[in-house]
């Protein structure tokens, strides 16, 4: 089984996603757009997972190679491949299906409860009810046409939708780590004022029961994804 990740800035990997990889014997071919890796996709590869970042889908002129990301994903989400964006990159799958990107009401950076949606879409049952995860956005889309709608938090409306039964869009994180998010705390300090929905570095670390939580979460999107 082999993984393609598209990743944005060096400090956002693949995180918990390298422990599931590891388990069930599957390679992970990582693209640093960052470093001008063309996002090419290998024809054998399984599922194309597109990571999160602190740049706008709209930062054109700053990322330039956004504007081939957005071609190579308009091309795979007409394909078959199953496709799962994380923050950033569920914002770029809402933009390449048509929906604007904007500043969200509030930034949600921390630790804060999620709720399922229920509707059509057998993707919803991946999610429970309710659910703790890691966000760390200040904007956000509008649920593309087509697309069904299947979480929401209280200071995000729109925290997750799937499309086509096979791609899976996530405003919040599920693959952080320990240190994947200390080190997303050092390099982006300026954003943490006392804004409502925006904790604390102390809040954000000092439970790790959470990480374990949140990537048994993850794990199970994967394997859904994947038909396992």
């Amino acid at each position: 089984m082999k993984l393609t990740v598209f990743q944005h800035i060096p400090y956002e990997t693949a995180g918990s996603i390298e422990s599931w990889a590891l388990s069930r014997s599957a390679e992970i071919i990582s693209v640093e757009l960052y470093n001008h890796q063309r996002p090419i996709i290998p024809s054998d590869s399984d599922l194309l997972i597109l990571m999160g970042g602190p740049m706008s889908v709209n930062d054109h002129d700053k990322y330039p190679w956004l504007a081939d990301e957005k071609v190579a994903l308009e091309k795979t989400l007409k394909s078959k491949l199953p496709v799962l964006g994380i923050c950033l990159g569920a914002q770029l799958i809402a933009n390449v299906l048509g929906s604007r990107i904007y500043p969200n009401r509030f930034k949600e950076i921390g630790w804060f409860p999620v709720e399922r949606v229920d509707g059509e879409g057998g993707m919803s049952e991946w999610l429970p009810g309710k659910f703790e995860a890691f966000h760390w956005h200040g904007e956000t889309f509008d649920i593309p046409r087509g697309a069904h709608h299947i979480a929401r938090s209280e200071g995000c409306e729109n925290q997750a939708f799937i499309y086509n039964d096979r791609v899976a869009a996530l405003q919040f994180h599920l693959e952080t780590t320990p240190p994947m998010l200390r080190e997303m705390i050092k390099r982006n300090a300026a954003e943490l004022d006392n804004s409502e929905y925006v904790q604390t570095p102390e809040e954000m670390l000092e439970e790790h029961h959470r990480f374990y939580k949140i990537n048994g979460l993850l794990d199970t999107v994967l394997d859904r994804l994947l038909g396992r």
